[in-house]
């Protein structure tokens, strides 16, 4: 399986995901605001793998005598809607608050350490998730998957891709239909290259075909991941998730949401409070640089949507799996340990 992102003596190691699928290449992020611009232009990306970046962005400007709160307030600007960007960010700053006092060798060590943790955590909460999940996933039927949301935006395993793992790791014969993912082609480009390389059987379809083949009953659940979930359940994630858990409600597909519990933001009643980031206009009038659209034409790019939770079947959790009333499930799972 694909090592997402590490910590090394040189700078923070990540696999360049804008190359993907022809081209395999790392790039080594030699300081803090080089972790920042793979952040902001999606070398790296998914909301866990986005949180472990962070993490590791702080350890190596604080590693290099940066003032914390310009390394953190660079970090944070990078994309607004991944809550666990700001969960990272959170958790590295209280360390160093509690180790101030300390001599400062002892402060950046700790740092190192912490955005390690982070890591090696993400994994194991990753495949706790599939274990929950893999239950869920019917055997012998086809798996819907919106955008990537496997080891390549974690750090290891996936979070929707992990319930698809572990059910395929359970012994079900499933197999997957892996929506393209305009503009971004997250979809096409990631997920299908990712389960193809565990030789899970995987096909890609346009968004637009995701309605017709959940009508036609091959489907037996879709499983996407997640970037923020409010205290009512409301879920953003890549946009066109909104269609699809329409298009499965309509269908009587049950839409299964995968996300850590660092996803939850309880600050927020609903989904209506999520900041939607805007991506540039060339990610929709260009592909791979040729340009499809015509000059001058009015764009609109958000990168994520919100998915009510009367959408969502189940959310499943590194702690267990939350079913509606969400302010009532999510908040129990908020206090139970792992």
């Amino acid at each position: 399986m694909v090592e997402t992102i590490q910590w090394t003596d040189a700078g923070v190691v990540m696999i360049d995901q804008t190359r993907l699928p022809l081209h395999t290449v790392y790039v080594t992020c030699r300081d803090y605001w080089e972790v920042a611009e793979a952040i902001r232009n999606m070398v790296i990306r998914g909301a866990p793998a986005i949180g472990v970046a962070a993490a590791m962005g702080v350890a190596i400007g604080i590693r290099d005598g940066h003032d914390l709160e310009t390394v953190c307030s660079t970090l944070a600007l990078t994309r607004p809607t991944a809550v666990n960007l700001f969960w990272a960010i959170d958790r590295m700053k209280a360390l160093y608050s509690r180790l101030q006092a300390k001599p400062i060798e002892e402060v950046r060590d700790a740092l190192v350490a912490e955005a390690k943790l982070i890591k090696q955590e993400d994994i194991e909460i990753n495949r706790a998730m599939g274990r929950h999940g893999a239950d869920l996933v019917p055997d012998g039927k086809t798996v819907l998957t919106h955008c990537n949301a496997g080891a390549l935006a974690t750090a290891g395993y996936g979070t929707a891709l992990g319930v698809i793992r572990a059910a395929v790791e359970a012994g079900k014969k499933i197999d997957v239909f892996a929506d393209e993912t305009r503009p971004f082609l997250q979809g096409a480009r990631l997920t299908a290259w990712e389960l193809q390389q565990d030789g899970i059987p995987t096909t890609i379809i346009t968004d637009n075909m995701a309605g017709h083949f959940l009508r036609s009953g091959r489907i037996g659940c879709v499983v996407v991941g997640a970037d923020r979930i409010a205290a009512n359940g409301d879920v953003a994630n890549k946009v066109g998730t909104y269609s699809v858990a329409v298009l499965a409600k309509e269908n009587n597909v049950p839409f299964y949401v995968a996300a850590p519990v660092s996803t939850f933001d309880l600050t927020l009643a609903s989904g209506d409070q999520i900041p939607i980031e805007q991506r540039a206009s060339k990610e929709v009038t260009e592909v791979f640089g040729v340009q499809v659209a015509p000059d001058g034409i009015a764009v609109e790019n958000p990168a994520f949507d919100v998915t009510p939770a009367r959408y969502v079947t189940a959310i499943i959790t590194e702690r267990g799996v939350a079913r509606a009333p969400y302010e009532e499930s999510l908040l129990k799972l908020t206090w139970r340990t792992l």
